[in-house]
């Protein structure tokens, strides 16, 4: 057993129950770290790592939006207004030739709208890696090579898997573009707020006295704001001429100033707990300064705690972005996001006559679900003690 896990009575306790479990593997558990014994428990939770594989493919979309979406997601056309969503038909006459159904329009008797119809006699052949639309892949590679698209022709005028808009914009590839900014705006806001939480929760809980009073007063004063006027008063605060990139970093820097409260209390109370400990007693003893306390000793000692918040906190950054830009007080057009998507169908009468409007909540829901999974499975490798 290594010299760190000989003082860890929770690595032992975590030796004990992968040496029961993995045959063999007495010598391989009591040489390895801390990390890798988590890792192995986090393997044992099937729907977490099933969850951790639809967040990477989620990633990899918002990574690679141009290659995954196959028509520009800006280029409109009055004559593609609110087609329905089609299906990938994969068999041809009993081979396999994937294709979708070409479209025939008529005018609504009734409604004078534009009414797109399935035609048999037109399909259309999609295919792999098919050239379509130019960008720039990772935002530097000119390339116009993407995941799907037809042998002919143009795939903007072909292919509507989602349907399109009332602008006659593709709603998939809208969608696609949609994860970058989405997915971003959690992971960069979760960062900051972690930041922020475990340095001002650590300074809180570490010091005590007048530090303590005035950052934990300055949470209760956060926190007794209720979260939906607050965001709109600080989204409001924005300039209304600013570019994309600046909303951008604005909105991210206003959610994260909001949600870092919850970290901070739970890190303060642990360090409470812990300052008065025989490890960190000792550190102080030995010379290590005041941040090296708080960092390489106090913090991992209550890891799990600060995994499950901070997976927990991703899925309500994203929440909070959509229903931000859904109220028009987020990103606005240009800007493609999931809340800006989903404000096209903020009434009832479009949910009605387009119901694929509201595709964008899936990604949504499915998103974040897979981020509660995920941090329910890295809270148990995290924690030995739990069942």
């Amino acid at each position: 057993m290594t010299e760190s896990q000989a003082t860890n009575p929770v690595a032992e306790v975590v030796d004990t129950e992968l040496a029961a479990t993995i045959p063999g593997a007495d010598e391989r558990v009591a040489m390895a770290s801390q990390w890798q014994l988590m890792w192995w428990r986090l393997l044992e939770h099937r729907l977490a790592v099933g969850a951790g594989v639809i967040l990477i493919l989620f990633y990899l979309v918002a990574a690679f939006p141009g290659f995954f979406a196959y028509s520009n997601p800006r280029d409109t056309d009055a004559f593609r207004q609110h087609i329905p969503p089609q299906r990938i038909h994969l068999f041809d006459e009993g081979r396999f030739r994937p294709h979708v159904l070409g479209l025939r329009s008529e005018r609504d008797p009734v409604t004078w709208m534009r009414v797109f119809e399935p035609d048999p006699e037109q399909k259309v052949p999609l295919r792999l890696f098919a050239r379509g639309y130019e960008y720039k892949l990772v935002g530097l590679i000119p390339t116009d090579i993407h995941l799907i698209g037809v042998t002919e022709g143009r795939a903007e005028d072909s292919i509507f898997l989602f349907g399109t808009d009332g602008m006659g914009r593709d709603l998939f590839s809208r969608t696609v573009h949609a994860t970058q900014i989405s997915l971003s705006i959690g992971l960069v806001g979760v960062l900051l707020s972690l930041f922020l939480g475990v340095l001002l929760g650590g300074i809180s809980g570490y010091y005590g006295g007048v530090v303590d009073n005035i950052v934990q007063r300055l949470i209760e004063v956060l926190r007794s704001v209720p979260h939906i006027p607050l965001w709109m008063g600080l989204a409001a605060a924005l300039p209304r001429d600013w570019s994309v990139i600046q909303l951008y970093f604005g909105i991210t820097v206003v959610l994260s100033l909001i949600g870092w409260t919850t970290l901070a209390r739970e890190v303060r109370g642990r360090f409470l707990s812990l300052r008065d400990e025989d490890f960190v007693i000792a550190a102080d003893l030995a010379g290590a300064n005041q941040m090296r306390i708080i960092f390489r000793h106090m913090v991992p000692a209550f890891l799990s705690h600060i995994i499950a918040t901070t997976t927990l906190a991703l899925p309500n950054m994203i929440i909070s972005e959509t229903s931000l830009s859904f109220l028009g007080l987020g990103m606005l057009p240009p800007a493609i996001s999931w809340g800006v998507l989903l404000k096209d169908s903020q009434n009832v009468v479009a949910i009605a006559q387009t119901p694929w409007m509201l595709i964008p909540a899936i990604p949504v829901v499915v998103s974040i679900l897979a981020f509660n999974f995920v941090g329910d499975g890295l809270r148990d490798a995290a924690d030995p003690y739990a069942n």
